[in-house]
């Protein structure tokens, strides 16, 4: 892998790295780890930063984590413990591309009106009238959207975007919900059905529903855009977002509060823990088994077993855009690489296949070291 760009294949050998690691912390007597119930607070306008990282139960001032990401391309990286700040790196505040962390933002957007009734998980692509330009095949359209949102609907039609793999089986070889394959043809066509359903895009639902609530610093409803390749592939897009790091961290904070934001429910309880269990195992998810798949978000627990990491789950995007929640430790940690918008946007619509210059980035093996920093 050159520069900092991810394919999945990528992102599960970085988890499997800290697999190992992740076993050993696992029989520390990890006091944080045990925590019961996270603390369900939440920042007002602007963020409360705490005076120094023990205050938020680390046993150092994590220097030795700065030390880790000076020689990387982190633009800027938060560590939310209990609602507040323990610690900050970069420009938090630098709004940038989210790459495939939006799908996780799907996910989120999704379980209000999964719970009103409005969207209805087993209604079949064909119910929908959800079709495309090569025309979708009778097996494709008996697909679900549950099964969409699963990375699993055996539809193989050419994405509208790039980011995804462009490798599927034979169309029509696969029944809908037996094989998994992270295709962004699922991903833009659940953005689709979530518009038709709801009567909104999905930039307008995401300022009421989410960046609203939540008293986003930095979100520009104007910054956010559809994109796709040109000439196009598939009439289903990208629903891209820009973002900033601390604006992230207020989704993540969302989720392990269980859906709610200063006692009032944002996300669907029932729903954050529906979405993040593991729907796809590992091992049906081609190379490396070392992370399941819930409805769009990663969940890590089959390679990292100990109690800390009971519970969470991962936004994962290329170039290294990541949203870790930790609800047994009451904490959310949130990496971000900024791109410029000029290369976002060239990238999406296929005028280049290039990476942006910087390193690697392995993000798990980082909170596997945040983690250990916990006070035992």
């Amino acid at each position: 892998m050159t520069g900092i760009q991810f394919s999945r294949r990528d992102v599960m050998k970085t988890l499997a790295v800290g697999a190992v690691g992740a076993a050993t912390l696992a029989t520390k007597d990890v006091k944080a780890a045990a925590a019961p119930a996270t603390s369900g607070h939440n920042p007002g306008a602007k963020w409360e930063f705490l005076a120094k990282p023990q205050d938020a139960g680390f046993a150092t001032d994590l220097t030795k984590l700065s030390e880790t990401l000076y020689p990387l391309s982190t633009t800027a990286f938060m560590i939310i413990r209990g609602g507040k700040v323990a610690y900050s790196y970069g420009h938090l505040g630098l709004v940038s591309y989210l790459a495939s962390s939006r799908k996780s933002l799907m996910s989120m957007l999704y379980g209000k009106y999964v719970a009103n009734g409005t969207i209805k998980l087993d209604t079949t692509l064909g119910e929908l009238g959800i079709d495309d330009d090569q025309g979708l095949l009778p097996i494709e359209k008996t697909a679900t959207i549950r099964h969409v949102l699963m990375a699993s609907s055996g539809v193989y039609h050419p994405a509208g975007s790039p980011g995804g793999s462009e490798n599927g089986p034979k169309r029509g070889s696969v029944k809908p919900g037996e094989n998994f394959l992270y295709n962004n043809w699922d991903f833009n066509v659940a953005g689709a059905i979530f518009q038709q359903l709801t009567g909104k895009s999905v930039h307008q639902a995401f300022a009421d529903d989410l960046a609203g609530p939540l008293q986003m610093e930095d979100f520009d409803l104007s910054r956010q855009r559809m994109m796709g390749y040109v000439p196009r592939r598939s009439k289903y897009l990208g629903y891209h977002f820009f973002l900033s790091g601390r604006d992230m961290a207020r989704l993540g904070l969302c989720m392990v509060n269980g859906g709610k934001w200063n006692g009032k429910e944002v996300v669907p309880a029932a729903w954050v823990k529906e979405s993040t269990q593991i729907h796809v195992p590992g091992s049906k998810i081609a190379g490396d088994h070392s992370e399941g798949y819930g409805y769009l978000w990663w969940i890590p627990t089959e390679s990292r077993k100990g109690p800390e990491w009971v519970g969470s789950y991962a936004a994962q995007g290329n170039y290294g855009q990541f949203i870790i929640g930790l609800p047994a430790l009451d904490m959310v940690v949130v990496h971000r690489r900024a791109v410029t918008d000029e290369f976002a946007i060239a990238r999406n619509v296929g005028a280049t296949n290039g990476s942006p210059a910087g390193g690697e980035v392995s993000i798990l093996p980082i909170v596997d070291q945040i983690v250990a920093s916990l006070r035992a």
